[in-house]
C-alpha cells in the first residue's frame, strides 16, 4: 500500500471508530459487533505502525471512547478508568502470559473473571456509605449517575464487614438479566416504542437517563470485579474480591484463582459452552495478574493496564447470500437499509434479513449485490452482517448504491454531518412518515386509541380516508364498516375508542404530538411547568432551557414545531375536535410555589390522597418528584409501610423524613 492510500484509509478509519465510539458510549445503538469493531481498530493500529507519519495524539488508537454527556455533572475518577487489550487467540494468551513472567522473574498467579456485558461503573463509599457513582466517561472524569445508581435494590447503601477500608472504590458492571431484559422489550414493542438491541445497551441508556422514577421502575443490577483504595484488606486481587462478596456486594461466584496459563485456557474453554446457561451476558473472560504489588510494576499504557488483558469468544456465524437490500423510511425521514437473504439456521433461529443501518456501512463492507456475506446477531438477538467473502465475487457484480432520493416519495434525501443517516424532509407527504406520525399518536403511551395498529392505519391512508392524525376525529362508523378486514362491530369500537381519546390528559397528548425528542417525561414536565400548549408554544429560547432537563436539543425541537404553519393548523383542528391542550389550573405550577427547588421522595400508602395524587402536588407547587433519596433530596415524604431502602438511605444521609399530616400542613391543606 502506498503511503498516500494509506492516509486515505487512516482517516476513513478513525472517522468511522469514532462514529462507532459516539454510537456505543453515548447513544447506546451501537451499529456493529465487538469483533466487527477490533477489527476496524486492529486495522487502525497496523497502518499507524506502517506509516508513523500519519500517526496522531488524537487517534482513537490512542484514546478510550467517551460516554460523557452535557446533562450530567462531571467528576475525576481518583484512579484511571481505562480499556482491555483483547484477544481472540490462545496464541496471543499465550504471548500474554510469557511476557508477564518475564517481567516478573518468576511464576505468576491470574485471577478470571466472566466478562460481563455491561455499562461500567465506579463506586465510591466513605466511612461505609455510598458517596458517588461515576460512568467511565473518558478514564479521566464520567457523568455523576449516583441519584440513578442508588435505585439498584442489590447495591448496599451502607456496609459491615472486617477491614473495610475508610475510603474505597468498587468497580463493576451494572445489567439487565436475560428474563428481565425480554420483559422490558415485550413492553416497549406493546407501547410502539422501539426495543433495545441488547441488555448491555438497555442498561448503560437506563442509567442516563433523567428520570429518576423511569430507573427505578426498571429491574437493574450490579456485578462488582475490582476493589481499589489504600490499606485494602489483601494484596491479593482474588482475596479481596472475595472480602467484597462478604460486605454484600455481588461478585460472581464464576471468578476463579490460576496459578498457571493452562489453568487459564481451562476456564476459558469451559465458560465458552457454559455461558449459554447464565442469565445474563457475558461477551468473554478477563484474565488479571492476581499480585497487586506486580500490577503497579506492570504499570499501564495509555489506554490499558499490562497487567489485564480480555479474551473475547466470538460470537455465531453463518454465511448466506444478499438477495437484495430495502430501503425503509421512518417516522422522523430516517432512511434505513435492510438486508434480504437467503434464509440460513443461526443461533436457534431462521434468519431472513439482517440491519445495515447506514450508507457508511454498506461502504465500509463493500457490499455488491449477490455476494456471499458473513452474518452473526449482534447481542445474540439482531442479526447483522459483519463481512463479505470476496474471493467468490462474481466479476461482474456491481457495489450496491445508496438511493439518492426517498425510495417512497422521490424527495432528495439530505444529511447533516452531525448524523449518519440519510434523511427524507418531505415530513409533509412522504407515505411512511405520515403512517408512522398516525401510529405513535395511537399508541399506548400516548392518546392510546384502541382497535387501531399498523395494519388499519395503512388500510385507513391507502383508502384516503385519513392523512394525518386530526383526520381520526372525522371518521364515520358506516364508512370503516365497509372497510375489509373490519365490520360493524370494529367500527364502533375505533369510533368509541377515539372519542373517549378526548379525554386524555394534556402531557399525553403532547407526548402523541410526536414533537422530535420530546419523550413521556419530557412532556409530562413541559406540560406542568407551562400549563398549556399556546403558552409552550410562545415560550423564548431562553425560557425553555431554564426548564430542568430540557436542554438545547430539545429547546431548538420544540421551537421549529411551533414555527411550522402546518402543525399550527393541526393543533387548531385537534383543539375544535376537544382534545386536551391545558392542565387543569390545580395541576399548574405555582411560579413562587412553596415547594420551589425542593427535591422530594415518596414511600408508603397514604390516607388523604394516592401517590400519584401527591406527584402531582408536589410539581404544582414548583417541587421536584425523585424516586429515589439522594444527598440532593429535601425530605422524604413517608406514609405508612415506607420502603426500607429509602427510610434506611434518608437516615444515613441525614435527609429529614416527614409524615402525612406534617406535609399537608407544610402546604397549607391542614391547619
Amino acid at each position: 500500500m502506498k503511503a498516500e492510500e494509506a492516509k486515505r484509509r487512516i482517516d476513513l478509519l478513525r472517522t468511522e471508530i469514532n462514529r462507532h465510539n459516539d454510537l456505543y458510549y453515548k447513544l447506546n445503538k451501537p451499529e456493529i459487533s465487538d469483533f466487527e469493531y477490533d477489527l476496524l481498530m486492529h486495522e487502525l493500529e497496523t497502518l499507524e505502525k506502517l506509516f508513523p507519519e500519519h500517526k496522531a495524539s488524537d487517534s482513537p488508537s490512542q484514546k478510550i471512547g467517551s460516554d460523557i454527556s452535557r446533562e450530567f455533572v462531571q467528576l475525576d475518577h481518583e484512579y484511571p478508568m481505562l480499556s482491555l487489550a483483547n484477544t481472540y487467540s490462545n496464541e496471543e494468551l499465550i504471548e500474554f502470559d510469557r511476557r508477564i513472567k518475564k517481567s516478573a522473574g518468576r511464576d505468576v498467579s491470574y485471577t478470571c473473571e466472566l466478562k460481563i456485558d455491561g455499562a461500567s461503573i465506579s463506586i465510591k463509599y466513605s466511612d461505609a456509605r455510598f458517596n458517588y457513582a461515576v460512568t467511565r466517561g473518558d478514564g479521566e472524569k464520567g457523568d455523576n449517575v449516583s441519584a440513578n445508581i442508588l435505585t439498584i435494590k442489590s447495591l448496599p447503601k451502607s456496609i459491615t464487614g472486617e477491614r473495610v477500608p475508610r475510603d474505597f472504590f468498587v468497580r463493576g458492571e451494572i445489567i439487565f438479566h436475560r428474563e428481565d431484559f425480554r420483559l422490558l422489550n415485550e413492553a416497549r414493542l406493546e407501547s410502539g416504542e422501539q426495543p433495545f438491541v441488547n441488555p448491555r445497551n438497555a442498561a448503560a441508556g437506563t442509567i442516563k437517563l433523567l428520570d429518576h422514577v423511569a430507573v427505578a421502575a426498571r429491574p437493574l443490577d450490579c456485578y462488582l470485579y475490582y476493589l481499589l483504595g489504600k490499606d485494602l484488606p489483601s494484596r491479593s486481587h482474588y482475596e479481596n474480591m472475595q472480602r467484597v462478596a462478604s460486605w454484600g456486594f455481588k461478585v460472581s461466584d464464576a471468578m476463579k484463582l490460576c496459578n498457571s496459563i493452562d489453568e487459564v485456557v481451562d476456564y476459558i474453554k469451559y465458560w465458552d459452552n457454559a455461558r449459554k446457561n447464565l442469565d445474563f451476558d457475558i461477551d468473554g473472560v478477563v484474565i488479571k495478574v492476581d499480585n497487586l504489588d506486580l500490577q503497579s510494576e506492570l504499570g499501564y499504557t495509555a489506554k490499558t493496564p499490562r497487567w489485564a488483558v480480555a479474551y473475547k469468544y466470538k460470537a455465531e456465524q453463518a454465511s448466506t447470500r444478499l438477495v437484495s437490500i430495502s430501503f425503509q423510511v421512518g417516522r422522523t425521514g430516517a432512511v434505513t437499509p435492510v438486508a434480504n437473504l437467503e434464509p440460513v439456521f443461526l443461533a436457534g433461529t431462521t434468519v431472513k434479513r439482517a440491519s445495515l443501518h447506514n450508507a457508511d456501512q454498506i461502504k465500509l463492507l463493500d457490499l455488491h449485490c449477490n455476494d456471499t456475506v458473513f452474518i452473526e446477531k449482534g447481542g445474540e438477538i439482531i442479526p447483522k452482517i459483519v463481512g463479505v467473502d470476496g474471493e467468490i465475487r462474481s466479476p461482474d457484480s456491481r457495489p450496491v448504491a445508496f438511493p439518492s432520493s426517498c425510495p417512497e416519495c422521490g424527495t432528495a434525501l439530505q444529511k447533516t454531518e452531525e448524523e449518519a443517516n440519510w434523511y427524507c424532509p418531505n415530513y409533509r407527504s412522504c407515505p411512511p412518515q405520515i403512517k408512522g406520525r398516525i401510529e405513535h399518536f395511537i399508541s399506548r403511551k400516548a392518546m392510546d386509541i384502541g382497535g387501531l395498529g399498523e395494519e388499519t392505519v395503512d388500510l385507513l391512508y391507502s383508502e384516503n380516508l385519513v392523512r394525518n392524525v386530526a383526520d381520526l376525529y372525522e371518521l364515520k362508523a358506516e364508512a370503516l364498516a365497509e372497510l375489509e378486514r373490519l365490520g360493524k362491530r370494529s367500527a364502533a369500537n375505533i369510533i368509541r375508542s377515539v372519542r373517549k381519546s378526548t379525554g386524555t390528559p394534556f402531557h399525553r397528548v403532547l407526548y402523541a404530538l410526536g414533537i422530535r425528542h420530546v419523550g413521556e417525561t419530557t412532556a409530562r414536565t413541559l406540560a406542568h411547568q407551562f400549563g398549556s400548549i399556546e403558552r409552550l408554544a410562545e415560550a423564548s429560547r431562553e425560557e425553555l432551557t431554564k426548564v430542568p432537563d430540557i436542554g438545547p436539543k430539545i429547546t431548538s425541537s420544540i421551537i421549529d414545531y411551533f414555527s411550522d404553519t402546518d402543525n399550527i393548523s393541526l393543533l387548531v383542528r385537534l383543539k375544535e375536535y376537544g382534545l386536551n391542550f391545558a392542565m387543569p389550573e390545580t395541576q399548574q405550577i405555582e411560579s413562587e410555589g412553596i415547594l420551589s427547588g425542593r427535591t422530594i421522595v415518596i414511600s408508603g400508602v397514604f390516607v388523604h390522597h394516592s401517590r400519584e395524587e401527591y406527584k402531582e402536588m408536589i410539581m404544582r407547587l414548583g417541587g421536584k418528584y425523585s424516586s429515589s433519596v439522594t444527598s440532593r433530596t429535601d425530605f422524604l415524604l413517608s406514609g405508612e409501610s415506607p420502603g426500607p431502602s429509602k427510610t434506611e438511605a434518608a437516615r444515613n444521609l441525614g435527609v429529614q423524613i416527614i409524615d402525612e399530616e406534617s406535609f399537608l400542613l407544610m402546604i397549607g391543606q391542614l391547619s
